[in-house]
């Protein structure tokens, strides 16, 4: 894919990443729908595999799946129980594979998918052992996936903390820098308007 218009279907429109995704993939001319549990222009729960099926049918062709959803819990290790780690699951792991699974007959032909990880599959933290399972999971994913689904094409971001957020989170990542939310919309471009296939792109 280039950087000719694309048809691009943006899922969890309405976080902050989301928002700068949006902002940024219209201004290059791309068209974009939202997809959001309770606001944007198609309205689905993407945890549930059966919606997903329906959001595809309601989509219509489609360049490009970009993914900026993902909820995980975060409690201390001792804490976690198994409807957490299946809430993570299901959450982050569960909705992205199945956007891909189910996407494949409705993607064009060359068309690709960016979802989300996270810096805690390489950074640990206290209480993010939820998020780093699930974000490791989706990044086995992807490489896997990527070789049986060409010529369509799959990758991941892998942000750190996003500068704009960090009165918000800063105190959960002692130390370990952030990155401007620009700076991560220009590598969902990179995905989505570039070649490559099956990596992990971490900022």
């Amino acid at each position: 894919m280039t950087n000719r218009q694309q048809n691009i279907l943006l899922i969890g429109a309405s976080g902050t990443l989301g928002r700068a995704l949006h902002e940024t993939f219209t201004a290059r001319g791309h068209k974009v729908r939202t997809v959001g549990r309770t606001s944007g222009d198609l309205r689905f729960d993407i945890t549930d595999p059966e919606r997903i099926g329906a959001l595809y049918e309601a989509a219509g062709p489609v360049d490009a799946v970009v993914s900026a959803a993902g909820s995980v819990p975060f409690k201390p290790l001792a804490e976690l129980g198994p409807d957490d780690w299946q809430a993570a699951f299901t959450g982050k792991v569960l909705a992205q594979v199945e956007l891909v699974r189910q996407g494949l007959a409705h993607v064009a032909e060359r068309g690709s998918f960016t979802l989300i990880t996270g810096v805690l599959a390489q950074e640990p933290i206290v209480t993010g052992a939820a998020a780093a399972l699930a974000n490791g999971a989706v990044e086995a994913f992807v490489r896997a996936a990527a070789i049986e689904i060409a010529p369509q094409r799959v990758n991941a971001v892998s942000p750190n903390v996003f500068t704009e957020s960090l009165d918000s989170y800063g105190d959960f990542f002692p130390g370990m820098g952030s990155v401007p939310l620009a700076d991560v919309a220009r590598t969902y471009v990179r995905s989505v308007e570039g070649a490559q296939t099956g990596q992990i792109y971490r900022l």
